[in-house]
């Protein structure tokens, strides 16, 4: 008979505790939700602003001194901007007028009787029928309490974003304070570059991609006639941030509502066939090579952070689910105790691809602008220096 493993007690308290750490860590970010939800949503705004700068500065004549302000102007504005056109069409989906909302219950009515037809149903339900058991002034209330909610949102992740980037300062100074040996802080620096680079790196891929996907979509959606084309690209744009469930709804909703525009079923098949076909291509042969190793985290690692952010956070938290699994492999890389989470959470086992050029030293810049990088404590001054 074999005789089972035999596992150091120390080995089994350091689990124990670190299993309590993260179902207790999880219960905190749940029961804190509505407070930690605009504080995250402040922290992605924060790092995009501050790619959007460097890319200011590197690709653009603007001036470094107003890099800064015209990120911040750029990211702002296209997230009130965001916010808007999805509340504002939404609003507005079901008083166009096109009279295809006067429509929807006669057509899917035409719908039900004809899949009841090809099924073998002989008396088929009528929508009204389907929808006598809900209560539907419930769910519109429901609704109309989220859509305020996002409004109420937006304000406090303004707030949030405001509150953080008065304290870049600080934040320098507490990571001279927190790090006095200057290798410790290269250290933390090149943590922090890390995590950065995975983040912005898949925000750079999501928007390209989402770009290419919304051209064709735009096109596919004109071809047919469908109504809102321009309202529907951008959902898909957005949506496209969202991993497997924006592709789902990027290649089922207009589809539907093509459904409901025309008598005839052709242009929904249409549509339904180029955006499946559009976002197979995309997804299994373009974003894959443009992801490299920034993004190199296990397909169901991906489906796991979707399934536990969204039910903690709701939609905030599947829009972050993949920045946060990227922040989370980077952050558990770095240390001993931990890296085996970071291998289980990569895609091929190497949470980071092995350096093909020397490492080099943290640059100032960002957040960090103006940090000491060399010699053993900030007070110390370099030997080669005056």
């Amino acid at each position: 008979m074999k005789l089972p493993l035999t596992v150091p007690t120390s080995a089994v308290a350091r689990n124990a505790l670190v299993l309590i750490a993260v179902v207790a860590s999880g219960a905190a970010l749940y029961w804190l939700r509505d407070i930690l939800t605009p504080l995250a949503m402040a922290i992605f705004l924060m790092i995009m602003i501050d790619g959007v700068k460097r890319s200011i500065e590197h690709r653009t004549p603007v001036p470094s001194r107003f890099a800064g302000t015209a990120a911040l102007v750029v990211v702002v504005l296209g997230f009130l901007l965001s916010i808007w056109i999805i509340v504002d069409g939404a609003a507005g989906f079901f008083t166009d007028a096109s009279g295809v909302s006067a429509s929807i219950g006669p057509r899917l009515d035409h719908i039900i009787a004809d899949v009841s037809g090809l099924v073998g149903v002989k008396d088929p339900p009528t929508l009204q029928d389907l929808i006598a058991g809900i209560d539907l002034r419930g769910w519109l209330t429901q609704t109309a309490m989220q859509a305020q909610g996002v409004a109420s949102g937006a304000f406090f992740v303004m707030v949030y974003l405001g509150f953080l980037l008065a304290s870049q300062a600080g934040f320098r100074k507490k990571i001279v304070a927190m790090f006095p040996d200057r290798g410790a802080r290269n250290e933390a620096l090149e943590v922090f570059n890390r995590v950065r680079g995975g983040v912005e790196g898949y925000l750079w891929v999501q928007a390209v991609t989402g770009v290419m996907i919304c051209f064709v979509a735009w096109l596919l959606m004109r071809a047919v006639g469908l109504q809102n084309a321009e309202f529907w690209t951008f959902v898909i744009f957005i949506v496209g941030f969202i991993p497997v469930l924006g592709g789902a709804i990027a290649g089922c909703a207009p589809p539907l509502f093509a459904l409901v525009q025309f008598e005839s079923y052709w242009p929904a098949l249409i549509l339904l066939v180029g955006l499946q076909a559009l976002l197979f291509i995309v997804g299994n042969m373009i974003q894959p090579r443009m992801q490299g190793d920034n993004q190199n985290i296990d397909p169901v690692v991906v489906l796991l952070a979707l399934a536990l952010w969204g039910k903690m956070w709701g939609v905030p938290g599947m829009f972050l689910s993949t920045p946060l699994a990227v922040m989370a492999m980077a952050i558990l890389a770095e240390f001993k105790g931990s890296r085996w989470i970071a291998v289980l959470l990569s895609g091929d086992g190497e949470p980071y691809a092995p350096r093909k050029t020397p490492p080099e030293k943290p640059k100032g810049g960002g957040w960090f602008k103006g940090l000491p990088g060399r010699g053993k404590a900030s007070h110390e001054k370099d030997p080669k220096e005056g």
